[in-house]
């Protein structure tokens, strides 16, 4: 997306503080009008404020944002947050007071993009947005690029263990049963390892 601008957000914060709230939650539901203010001032698109509390899985299904902002008030909140987006990864900007080590590491090690210690301003949350945009796509990458990795290990262990059943069974070499698979799978039209795994089903069957 050329201008973060057209970014379809969804805030999780406290909306409002309770009546008879103590002071600290007065002062959170005031950071939160303050965070929302921000976004909208700098031109962005907020979907939706919601509370910490909600259905965040069914809520962030339904409204589909493009990035998530959690103004963590506690861990729970941010747990609850990267839980709801486990099944479909969405970049998440967490914004908070607490810069412990510990946990910044944690919620970035969980999934979250950006970790935004003492508060935002307009003038810099194009570029929060930005640096947890370029973050996420990295991420996303290299989760991929780990995911086709242990496929081709899993895929390539799994002709081993095919060719080593030709060879037991038609007392060839390995390049034999090797050449056997490969001729098998052209004339089946198939992957040499989706042949080999039925190969092994099949032997699996006769035991």
């Amino acid at each position: 997306m050329n201008d973060s601008r057209q970014l379809k957000i969804v805030v999780v914060n406290s909306l409002i503080a309770p009546e008879g709230a103590d002071q600290a939650a007065r002062q959170q539901a005031e950071r939160a009008r303050a965070l929302r203010i921000g976004l909208l001032e700098a031109g962005y698109n907020i979907l939706a404020a919601l509370p910490p509390d909600v259905n965040l899985a069914e809520q962030i299904a339904h409204l589909q944002p493009d990035v998530i902002i959690v103004d963590a008030q506690s861990d729970a909140a941010l747990k609850r947050v990267v839980a709801a987006t486990a099944d479909a990864r969405r970049p998440i900007v967490c914004f908070t007071e607490d810069g412990d080590r510990e946990k910044m590491h944690a919620a970035i090690e969980a999934g979250v993009s950006a970790y935004v210690v003492a508060g935002l301003s307009a003038e810099r949350v194009k570029t929060v947005l930005d640096v947890a945009l370029a973050r996420f796509e990295v991420d996303q990458k290299l989760r991929h690029e780990l995911s086709e990795t242990k496929m081709k290990l899993a895929e390539r262990k799994v002709i081993e263990r095919a060719k080593g059943l030709l060879m037991e069974r038609h007392h060839c070499s390995e390049d034999e049963a090797y050449r056997k698979l490969r001729r098998l799978a052209m004339d089946k039209n198939l992957k040499l390892s989706e042949l080999a795994q039925r190969m092994l089903d099949v032997a699996d069957l006769l035991i």
